[in-house]
């Protein structure tokens, strides 16, 4: 998904909920520290998003969601979440990142920082969430000891804790590549 394309879709969520800022936590958090980012990163055609103030308006976003006439008319979509869609490490709030000024009429919204958003893909563990954080590692975008410091103040339990580490060293044994 481009930054245009993320900007429509706060645009449009703010004049469902009337609400003027959201939190995203999926894969298009990245905007927001990288707004120059490769596009074959951020590809998903979905934005996890969270009304901030009034988080039970959040569902209202389903009007724009998958299957949506607004997802089959523009191929991407808003993907309803809440705080508990991601394990996250305690303190991700604070981290939260800006995402840059665009088109958004006023809407904005605060991103994972990236190390915050690794981790909570290695947690979900999925085949798509295990391509990503290589990918993260591979272009540099996270830093393994930044890693494996969050690691230590996450939710999860020891056998996870241990999963998410040979995951994060698996990544990192890997050639990286800029871009």
């Amino acid at each position: 998904m481009k930054k245009l394309q993320l900007d429509h879709v706060l645009r449009a969520a703010g004049r469902i909920t009337g609400e003027k800022r959201f939190v995203i936590i999926g894969s298009q958090s990245l905007h927001a520290t990288f707004p120059d980012l490769a596009d074959d990163i951020v590809h998903s055609v979905e934005v996890d998003v969270i009304a901030a103030a009034r988080a039970d308006r959040t569902e209202w976003l389903n009007a724009i969601g998958a299957y949506s006439p607004f997802h089959e008319s523009f191929g991407y979509y808003a993907d309803p979440v809440d705080e508990t869609t991601a394990i996250l490490p305690r303190g991700w709030r604070q981290r939260l990142v800006p995402l840059p000024t665009g088109e958004t009429d006023g809407v904005t919204a605060l991103c994972l920082e990236p190390h915050d958003l690794a981790l909570s893909k290695y947690a979900a563990r999925r085949d798509k969430d295990l391509e990503f954080t290589a990918e993260l590692a591979r272009r540099g975008i996270v830093n393994c000891e930044q890693l494996r410091s969050l690691l230590e103040i996450m939710p999860v339990s020891a056998d996870v804790r241990r999963r998410i580490e040979a995951d994060i060293a698996r990544d990192f044994a890997r050639p990286r590549r800029s871009g």
